[in-house]
């Protein structure tokens, strides 16, 4: 296919990796992202239209008919989007409703999993918090406490103990500070170990796993403070080894799959397992129905050659005609947010510094929350920036992109300075 006009629906960092990788395909495509952000304006047409706005991404489909929409975001493909492009007779990478629900309703990614036997901590459900609360205090360890729906990357709580649980199910199920996300809550066991990502592409039969990526969640140095939407990740993760990789494969996305496909769902795109390594073995935390944010920033800057013929067999059934293949090198990204994030912060904040470090070796800058506003940069949100870079091994990247991340500056940046330790620390 020459010349392919490409729809990217969403304006995180996750969409400008995307956007940046799609944009190099051999195939010269015309890319597209809705709404985008200062940095997909660098290498696509952004398109004022909200991710959240599926009529007006419809009609603009519609109108333009693009040869693949990319849906980057999870709430527009629980909603539905994909069915409606469909619909219209257009190729999507991105799975229905139906199969979106394994990110979209955690008690629904329980049953599959129970069902399917796909290996993951011991949970409970409950919709009446003095029900979640006894059951609380006659747990004898340590508790996660997870928003059934959709919360922005803010509905989980991991727990120290039985008074800290206790306080999260009234956070949801008495305060609903997650709205109707929280309106049903699971209380699990907490699983010791180390958190690892594993992200597959599908077509329905077919699965072709991506390079491994480590996640850093929490907001300070040494996994302290609260929890966000992710604050950095690096690829490969030397944890996860080879006798690993192919449990996973076998026991979480092969079983998964076919119990999806039991229950008649095609799920086509890309299915993120969130995985702690215990001593058991590897076990789900979590599933996502899309890239995550930001291994894809790690993860994409390896992928060698197109991403195209991946995601468009994806979209037509056919991905047993791809194979995947990764360049050696390890590759570091490094958010950079806004002070007091994930909490309130301010926006509309000047950045600097953005041509210095993309112009060192190896380094891209991913715009998440920015904005253009009289062509110059602006923040827009909390997770500014992913500030990544690739080296010849980890100690190479990392150097390279906390490198890049001193050149850059905006008012009460915050970012981790341990993206990778526990990498190199192997």
């Amino acid at each position: 296919m020459a010349d392919p006009k490409i729809l990217i629906v969403g304006g995180g960092g996750r969409e400008h990796a995307l956007a940046w990788k799609i944009a190099r395909d051999s195939s010269r495509p015309a890319v597209f992202c809705a709404p985008g952000n200062a940095g997909t304006a660098q290498v696509a047409g952004n398109v004022p239209i909200q991710a959240s706005d599926p009529d007006g991404l419809v009609a603009w489909a519609r109108e333009n008919r693009p040869d693949l929409t990319v849906i980057g975001p999870e709430a527009p493909l629980c909603a539905g989007l994909s069915d409606r492009l469909e619909a219209e007779g257009l190729r999507v990478f991105g799975p229905g409703r139906d199969g979106a629900r394994l990110e979209g309703s955690k008690a629904f990614a329980k049953e599959i999993m129970a069902s399917a036997g796909v290996p993951s901590a011991r949970a409970a459900r409950f919709t009446r918090a003095e029900e979640a609360m006894a059951y609380v205090r006659r747990q004898p360890g340590r508790l996660v406490v997870k928003a059934d729906g959709l919360a922005a990357g803010k509905g989980v709580t991991v727990c120290d103990t039985a008074a800290e649980a206790a306080a999260a199910v009234e956070e949801a199920l008495i305060r609903r500070a997650f709205g109707e996300a929280g309106l049903e809550v699971l209380v699990e066991e907490r699983l010791e170990g180390e958190e690892v990502s594993v992200l597959a592409l599908t077509d329905g039969k077919q699965i072709e796993l991506l390079a491994s990526a480590q996640d850093h969640k929490r907001v300070g140095d040494g996994d302290t403070g609260p929890n966000t939407g992710g604050m950095g990740a690096y690829s490969p993760a030397p944890i996860l080894d080879e006798k690993q990789w192919r449990t996973v494969r076998s026991e979480v996305f092969e079983r998964t799959l076919s119990e999806l496909t039991r229950r008649g769902i095609v799920y086509r795109g890309v299915l993120y397992a969130g995985l702690m390594l215990t001593a058991d073995g590897p076990k789900v935390l979590e599933f996502n129905c899309r890239f995550g944010d930001p291994e894809t920033q790690a993860i994409l800057p390896r992928w060698e050659g197109d991403i195209l013929p991946a995601l468009l067999a994806c979209a037509e059934g056919n991905l047993e005609r791809v194979r995947l293949a990764w360049t050696p090198e390890a590759c570091v990204c490094v958010v950079m947010a806004a002070g007091g994030y994930p909490g309130r912060y301010d926006a509309d904040l000047p950045i600097s510094g953005l041509e210095e470090a993309s112009a060192l070796e190896g380094v891209v800058v991913f715009h998440a929350g920015t904005r253009l506003t009289g062509g110059r940069v602006m923040t827009a949100g909390g997770r500014v920036l992913g500030v990544t870079a690739r080296g010849a091994n980890l100690r190479e990247a990392r150097d390279r992109a906390y490198g890049a991340v001193e050149r850059i500056r905006f008012d009460r940046a915050q970012f981790r300075r341990d993206i990778g330790a526990r990498g190199l620390q192997r």
